[in-house]
């Protein structure tokens, strides 16, 4: 046994996969899943009955959960997709700066400023118009697959 010390890099992340495979027949109005690498929430499900080939085939209409677009996929209804794990976190907003970003208090009180304000522009204006008048507001960050954006408030009351 030797007394040295070994210093390991890590290089990668711990693992934990982005999306998680499900079957297509099971996946309802509601849920999430992976179209064109984006994470969406599927608003219509439409199934086809099994074909010469054999196979039913699963039609998605689903909404980008980051920016509004409507996507489309068929997938036989056997196949795996991919479903996003999808995360909403509460925090506290503490600042908004000139550039769009905005500063936000974590539960174990550290801050996080690495988020811009949503590209939607009621909450955008909610937001700037709250903070402005000094009222306590609990912004919702909804992430998935590497991706966080502001998705809703909460007025808590004046500060």
């Amino acid at each position: 046994m030797s007394d040295e010390e070994h210093q390991f890099e890590s290089k990668a992340d711990a693992g934990a996969s982005k999306t998680y495979p499900q079957q297509a027949g099971t996946i309802r109005k509601g849920g999430h899943i992976v179209i064109k690498n984006r994470a969406c929430k599927v608003v219509e499900v439409s199934t086809s009955k099994t074909g010469k080939h054999g196979h039913a085939k699963c039609h998605f209409v689903a909404i980008d959960i980051f920016n509004g677009k409507k996507l489309e996929d068929i997938v036989p209804s056997s196949h795996n997709c991919d479903v996003p794990h999808v995360n909403r976190t509460d925090y506290q907003l503490i600042d908004i700066s000139e550039d769009g970003f905005v500063s936000l208090l974590t539960e174990n009180g550290n801050t996080k400023d690495d988020l811009k304000l949503p590209t939607d522009d009621a909450l955008l204006t909610q937001i700037k118009d709250g903070f402005a008048e000094g009222k306590d507001l609990v912004v919702s960050v909804m992430s998935a697959m590497g991706e966080e954006q502001i998705c809703a408030l909460k007025d808590i009351g004046p500060k």
